[in-house]
């Protein structure tokens, strides 16, 4: 028996999820409603879509397969029902993008100026918050229908992941380290950290403990524009993308990779509520288009 849309939908949303709990939560529809459908589908097809453990759910080789078959039948429905609404795009559809200062330097730029072309009735306002933090509330309160933001995010919004992206060290000139650097380095090195009490300070304190290091906070800021600068002069090292080092500091810093390399996913968040269909167009193009990050060095 052929899968149904919901059914493709629901498998779908547990791929995004990770969890049935939160797939549920994302489409609308009660978790033992969702896992019937799953399993039902799993039986007409007389495949296992997916690995259950006491810690959630995971994909299986046939589940990776379906779920990427479903993505593709998805989006073409989605396009197709957005056909009817295309004559309303050239005059009255914005979407609003919240993201923070880092990500807007290239990735929300190169995102948008690609969706901009392709859907040139969709007008797209990027706001620019102060934080990670910021920018969660804004979404959480309806002021920005997506936001472009590292993951994860709290379980009330629905995430999509779009890549991995590496977290290197940036250090000032002369710094005596090896290259690539392992974490036991990070013990006692001079650091720029973000202000005690924020949420990017919060998550770093917790990998530090993780890692058994004690970095020494050399600058405590919030600013990037003082991260940049409390680098070249010499302040300490700091924690940050490499895809934005060679626009934010050029040459005037040493930049090295972690072994084992150390990643964050970024994606697209929203509140758990269907979506206009220019947000859905959106997803539908950065999913299909988001710039492949490859950690280098």
């Amino acid at each position: 028996m052929t899968p149904t849309l919901a059914q493709l939908r629901y498998l779908v949303a547990v791929a995004d999820c990770r969890s049935i709990t939160g797939a549920a939560a994302s489409v609308f529809v009660a978790q033992s409603a969702l896992s019937r459908a799953v399993q039902a589908m799993e039986r007409d097809l007389g495949v296992e879509l997916l690995a259950r453990t006491g810690r959630g759910v995971s994909l299986t080789s046939e589940g990776v397969r379906v779920v990427r078959l479903a993505r593709t039948v998805l989006d073409a429905v989605e396009a197709i029902e957005d056909i009817g609404l295309g004559h309303t795009w050239d005059t009255q559809a914005t979407l609003h993008l919240a993201t923070t200062p880092t990500l807007a330097l290239d990735l929300a730029s190169e995102l948008v100026a690609t969706f901009a072309e392709r859907h040139a009735g969709i007008d797209v306002r990027v706001h620019q918050l102060g934080s990670r933090e910021d920018l969660l509330e804004v979404i959480g309160e309806e002021d920005a229908e997506l936001g472009l933001v590292d993951l994860p995010v709290d379980k009330e919004l629905s995430a999509h992941q779009l890549q991995e992206r590496e977290v290197v060290l940036i250090s000032p000139p002369g710094t005596r380290l090896p290259d690539p650097v392992p974490f036991r380095c990070l013990d006692g090195l001079d650091m720029v950290l973000p202000t005690p009490g924020t949420g990017r300070r919060t998550e770093l304190e917790a990998m530090f403990s993780c890692l058994g290091v004690r970095p020494v906070p050399s600058l405590e800021t919030d600013e990037r524009l003082a991260w940049v600068t409390g680098v070249t002069d010499g302040r300490g090292s700091l924690l940050w993308y490499r895809d934005v080092v060679l626009r934010a500091f050029g040459r005037r810093a040493e930049v090295r990779s972690f072994t084992p390399p150390l990643l964050r996913s970024v994606g697209v968040v929203h509140a758990r509520r269907p979506l206009s269909p220019a947000a859905r167009a959106f997803l539908r193009h950065v999913r299909h288009n988001s710039p492949v990050r490859e950690p280098s060095r």
